[in-house]
């Protein structure tokens, strides 16, 4: 199962190592990525030129892989914007507030609502759909925005994604790994999934509590969704307000309708939305400035390409050295891998599964760090196909527990890199909640580890 590591596996390993670091000490990581990135590709071509040139590569690489993503968060944040100027928003939350009035209610109803959304369409659209409406309501009654962005993230890219019970992506990759029926991975996913959900929402909530408590976490309401400028005064007559307000809402929902209909799916039905709020962005600037609403649309989208590259500067080196990992590395700097290889990324976690002596306890934890480790370079897919893998070996030796091992490093990798962990994957909610990617991290950190340790020693007891 393991893989004879190179100067390239071990180069990359410590350059993890110190991105890490500089994260928990709250330091910038560009210079380390780019140095990371150089370094790699200067070993493995021996062209300082060639070396050199990776770096831009990787960077082209990183904003391509990147770009639809910026793209929708643009969109929504110029859509938003134009709902703020005309007052629209305010229309459209004020029946919202009436049962969302505490953060305690903001933050669970934000959560299990981002949660069912997302188990039909995947967390993406779910963020999109939820940003310009359900964000300005949790700010008004006292939910911070990383508080916000927590429970959008711990519940959509945590829980819907790993479990995936309905789309079922990710079982069916980690159950083929894993040469076991689908049924069997959700089957014993089910109760993992449960643990793991529970333990770090209600985690997370305490800490938000306490830090709200103690003047650690304040409401700032300065968001794209309410930049201080507020509504432009008689822009719109309350009637057209309220059919605006009404519209929205509809069209969204026929965007719904129509995912179920055309099984719509990930980037797919992003699309659909990033469109349709095109529209709206369109039917708001007429609406409201009629002969200078082509100027004003114009104005709301450099608003929002600006809010989107802004906010995606700092992560695009941090992603480019990640996509080395896995299948970035043969596009940005060519084809220096061994041919045994599965990505960097994938040859560590299988190396690691290779040594370690076996035990129910053992593949438990081992599944789980394997999890994590595939989980680094941010797509949380990538690599659960290794953690079937890996769970099948692990059973065999064991002699029981495929299903069990296989659901758990699907969850640990997904928990990480889908994710929650990966400053690079948690951009939609962070750029929607106007809120520092490499903080919600962070923040997340304490919850999602206890998280994963709980639901790793539950495992155990499952195998």
């Amino acid at each position: 199962m393991g893989i004879d590591l190179t100067a390239l596996h071990w180069i990359y390993l410590v350059f993890i190592g110190l991105i890490i670091l500089f994260m928990i000490f709250r330091k910038d990581t560009t210079i380390i990525c780019i140095v990371g990135i150089f370094s790699i590709a200067l070993v493995a071509t021996g062209s300082l030129s060639g070396s050199i040139s990776s770096v831009f590569n990787s960077f082209i690489f990183a904003i391509t892989e990147l770009l639809s993503t910026i793209l929708v968060i643009s969109i929504i944040v110029a859509m938003s914007k134009g709902l703020t100027v005309t007052g629209i928003n305010d229309v459209m939350i004020r029946p919202f507030t009436k049962f969302i009035r505490t953060p305690a209610l903001a933050y669970w109803t934000i959560g299990i609502v981002m949660m069912l959304i997302s188990w039909f369409f995947w967390p993406s659209p779910a963020v999109a759909l939820l940003g310009a409406i359900l964000v300005p309501v949790a700010l008004r009654v006292g939910l911070p925005a990383l508080g916000i962005a927590m429970a959008m993230n711990l519940f959509g890219h945590g829980i819907a994604l790993s479990g995936d019970f309905v789309i079922q992506a990710a079982p069916k990759l980690t159950a083929d790994a894993a040469g076991i029926p689908v049924s069997d991975v959700i089957a014993a996913s089910v109760p993992l999934v449960i643990v793991m959900g529970i333990v770090t929402t209600v985690t997370a909530f305490i800490f938000i509590k306490r830090d709200m408590k103690k003047g650690i976490l304040t409401v700032n309401q300065s968001s794209f969704l309410d930049d201080g400028k507020g509504a432009e005064p008689d822009l719109l007559s309350n009637r057209w307000k309220k059919l605006i307000a009404l519209l929205i809402p509809v069209l969204f929902a026929l965007n719904i309708t129509a995912m179920v209909s055309f099984d719509l799916q990930g980037g797919d039905a992003t699309a659909l939305i990033g469109g349709t709020s095109i529209f709206i962005l369109l039917i708001i600037s007429l609406s409201a400035f009629k002969a200078s609403g082509l100027e004003r649309t114009t104005s709301f989208l450099i608003d929002g390409f600006q809010f989107g590259f802004k906010v995606f500067g700092p992560v695009i080196p941090i992603a480019a050295f990640f996509y080395l990992g896995d299948a970035g590395f043969q596009t940005i700097i060519g084809d220096f891998l061994p041919k045994t290889s599965h990505g960097i990324v994938n040859d560590l976690g299988a190396s690691l599964a290779a040594v370690v002596p076996l035990s129910k306890a053992v593949g438990a934890v081992t599944l789980t760090i394997v999890g994590a480790i595939t989980g680094l370079d941010g797509s949380g897919f990538s690599g659960i196909s290794l953690a079937g893998s890996v769970g099948n070996l692990f059973a065999e030796s064991i002699g029981t527990g495929a299903a069990t091992l296989t659901a758990l490093g699907q969850i640990a990798g997904i928990w990480v890199g889908g994710g929650t962990l990966v400053p690079w994957a948690i951009i939609p909610v962070a750029a929607i909640c106007n809120v520092d990617p490499f903080e919600l991290a962070r923040r997340n950190m304490l919850p999602v580890i206890i998280g994963l340790t709980v639901t790793t020693i539950v495992t155990m007891f499952l195998i």
